[in-house]
């Protein structure tokens, strides 16, 4: 009968200088140094569009009343009251 392998301790030289192989966690290929690069950059991209979208969406004025009026540095940009010298009624 065949006896069993034995299990061989690694007495062989390991340099200093050579790479450190450590497990790096992972799900799939997403590792969370690639998620955080992937969460900055959507953020980023994110915020464009959202300066975008009030940029070009600043003239109507459902949007004026209900989001940049309550912006307190917006606040006196978008507040068109007419003194009552210059109504016509």
């Amino acid at each position: 009968m065949p006896s069993p392998t034995p299990v061989l301790r690694s007495a062989a030289f390991k340099s200093n200088y050579g790479p450190k192989y450590t497990f790096q966690p992972h799900v799939g290929t997403i590792t969370p140094k690639s998620l955080f690069r992937f969460g900055v950059k959507a953020g980023a991209f994110g915020g464009v569009a959202l300066f975008a979208v009030i940029f070009l969406t600043s003239g109507i004025p459902k949007i004026q009343d209900d989001i940049l009026k309550k912006v307190p540095f917006l606040k006196n940009s978008y507040d068109r009251s007419v003194p009552a010298s210059d109504s016509p009624f």
